[in-house]
């Protein structure tokens, strides 16, 4: 059993100072030390965070000019951390997130160190009454939150990424900037054969948020929603996923400027280029739906 070197990433626009001086102190506080730490400064100049924090292992603040969106700003992360070349697992907190136990690296190293195709690890997400939102459970349904076990998608405000595995599946979509990015790499990694899991011992309290807050949301969520399925899914299954996801958007959405805002999208996405494409498998699409979710839904 060989242990992985773990690095922790965050990336923040600086408009949470408070929130990041209390997540990277529960970083410190960890029974076990992160090899690296890294902080990205999207759109933003941060300030010396080791000095002020006492934080263990390498510091290394990046200030990026612009905000690159939250899997831009995670490639920045993810690319100096592969110029040190001494890293095997990354995890990725939200700047505005908390751990609450001091195991979560230790147990993060003792997964990979068992399951060498273990590809993502996602953590449970809950605010700080410990109530976990059904968005943020990686299954379909009303399904429980503690419920551990493979799954075929992952949060993005808390998990652990095997660089072995990024470097076989490739990094973030930058260009998503916002929503869906985690979807994309999840099948990415899939269909190159890693495994997910989801992890509800391991614990990251987050505010309890709507992601309708974002002035953007609708837009992007529609867009991006266009370019995953056209980048990723067979043919046959493209009109498939977009008719059942137009479909809930109308049953769900109850304002009138989010639903134009949603088609400005969709028109976007089909309008414009979507990337490389490369569609899963379709063995991909059967673990997919035997694993519980068909990538139709």
């Amino acid at each position: 059993m060989v242990e992985p070197r773990i690095a922790v990433a965050v990336v923040t626009m600086g408009n949470r100072p408070a929130e990041v001086d209390a997540l990277l102190e529960s970083v410190a506080k960890q029974d076990l030390a992160p090899a690296r730490i890294v902080i990205v400064g999207n759109g933003c100049r941060l300030p010396e965070f080791a000095r002020r924090l006492s934080l263990p292992g390498e510091v290394t603040t990046v200030d990026v000019p612009e905000n690159l969106g939250c899997p831009g700003g995670r490639n920045v992360a993810l690319a100096r951390l592969r110029e040190f070349g001494d890293i095997d697992v990354v995890v990725e907190l939200d700047d505005d997130g908390l751990l609450v136990d001091a195991d979560v690296l230790r147990r993060v190293r003792g997964l990979y160190a068992a399951e060498p195709r273990l590809g993502i690890v996602g953590f449970r997400i809950a605010d700080e009454h410990g109530e976990t939102q059904q968005r943020h459970v990686p299954r379909i349904g009303g399904s429980d939150p503690l419920r551990g076990g493979y799954v075929t998608g992952f949060l993005g405000g808390g998990h652990a990424l095997s660089t072995a595995m990024l470097a076989e599946t490739g990094d973030w979509p930058a260009e998503f900037f916002f929503a869906h990015e985690e979807t994309d790499l999840a099948w990415r990694a899939a269909d190159a054969g890693w495994r997910i899991r989801y992890c509800p011992e391991l614990l990251l309290q987050h505010p309890k948020t709507s992601p309708a807050r974002h002035a953007i949301y609708y837009r992007v969520n529609a867009r991006n929603r266009v370019w995953l399925v056209r980048r990723r899914l067979p043919l046959p299954l493209i009109p498939v996923h977009l008719g059942v996801w137009t479909l809930l958007t109308l049953a769900r959405t109850r304002s009138a400027a989010g639903l134009k805002a949603w088609f400005g999208g969709f028109m976007e996405g089909v309008r414009e280029p979507a990337g490389e494409r490369r569609p899963m498998r379709w063995r991909t699409v059967w673990r997919l739906t035997k694993l519980g979710r068909p990538p139709v839904i």
